[in-house]
């Protein structure tokens, strides 16, 4: 069912729907980026069509509403273990294609990869509805067509975003009543992205020798540049790393919590082990496993590559390294290696 809603209807659309919903979207924070005069574009709460953001990309994913920053997991008092509650109202996700299809990634991480889901996951994850947001052009450095992120089913209501009015699918009964309320009934289907900005070519590892890419020395360019800051690793939307962290609150110990917080396979320390062994000691090895796994590993069990091509990576990196240019030297090594 489609409808078309003017910038005040949907205002009111979204008031109404928060009352059961939390509507999130991306957002700009301004002077809360790096600097003091810069801005952060971000997800956030929104109340009308004036908090949306669509002009510029994110520099986070809206990951952290099913797989926060720092978690409480479950806090101890003596011998009594207690097991914190979520946010009852669900939450409805702006968001576009590639990042809708991030979060198919995740699923598959914390529910799909082996007998057990992941029980903090899960309970997050089954309160979010998506509004996609449709997205024709993407950025500059978006590359979601090579990664077959551009397209996606999964949502409740598409939404098209124009000058002065806005247009939706509606596919979740739970919602019609909502459009038919604040909007006029039209045909619509939303489109999408077919070519990418960023020309990216994914490289054909079959029959390659992958010991041979393990050992390539273009990992050492990375060794020499990344700075290990982990910023790729906290604006991508499919990276799913985390550390524990038990923390005390009396002398005791009687009073402590264990969370769950963020990590990074670009971070120092991240494969460290007891007696001193770190299995990735430099930036390059770390580069080259963040690499694999995104084009290689994580397809070769679930069936689809991990990146779904945002380029987040690219944008937010200070030493200027491009993903999607080491995927295109990463290919045209494989190439090489097929020649010989």
């Amino acid at each position: 069912m489609g409808y078309k809603l003017s910038k005040t209807s949907f205002d009111r659309l979204l008031q109404a729907m928060s009352k059961r919903y939390v509507p999130v979207g991306p957002t700009c924070a301004k002077n809360a980026g790096a600097f003091s005069d810069t801005d952060s574009i971000r997800y956030g709460k929104i109340t009308s069509y004036a908090d949306l953001e669509l002009a510029q990309k994110s520099y986070f994913s809206p990951k952290e509403f099913v797989f926060p920053i720092r978690e409480t997991l479950f806090r101890f008092n003596g011998s009594n273990r207690e097991v914190p509650e979520v946010a009852a109202r669900p939450i409805a996700i702006f968001a576009r294609p590639c990042d809708i299809n991030g979060f198919n990634r995740l699923d598959s991480v914390f529910l799909e990869n082996g007998p057990e889901k992941d029980f903090y996951y899960a309970r997050r994850r089954k309160n979010i509805k998506f509004f996609m947001i449709e997205c024709l052009t993407g950025f500059e450095s978006c590359f979601c067509v090579t990664m077959k992120a551009n397209k996606t089913a999964d949502y409740s209501v598409a939404l098209r975003f124009g000058e002065d009015e806005i247009l939706a699918e509606v596919k979740d009964e739970e919602f019609i009543s909502l459009f038919e309320e604040y909007g006029e009934i039209i045909d619509y289907k939303p489109e999408f992205k077919e070519s990418d900005n960023a020309k990216v070519e994914l490289p054909n590892f079959e029959g390659v020798d992958l010991e041979a890419v393990f050992n390539h020395p273009l990992w050492k360019e990375y060794t020499q540049r990344c700075i290990a800051c982990g910023r790729c690793n906290t604006s991508c939307v499919t990276c799913s790393c985390f550390s524990m962290q038990d923390t005390a609150y009396d002398a005791a110990k009687t009073l402590s919590e264990r969370r769950r917080v963020w990590a990074g396979c670009h971070i120092d320390g991240f494969t460290d082990m007891a007696g001193g062994h770190s299995f990735r000691k430099n930036n390059g090895d770390r580069m080259r496993f963040k690499t694999m796994h995104k084009i290689y590993d994580f397809a070769a069990r679930f069936g689809r590559n991990m990146c779904v091509g945002c380029g987040r990576c690219d944008d937010v990196c200070p030493e200027y390294i491009s993903f999607s240019a080491c995927i295109n030297k990463l290919s045209e090594i494989i190439k090489e290696m097929k020649n010989v």
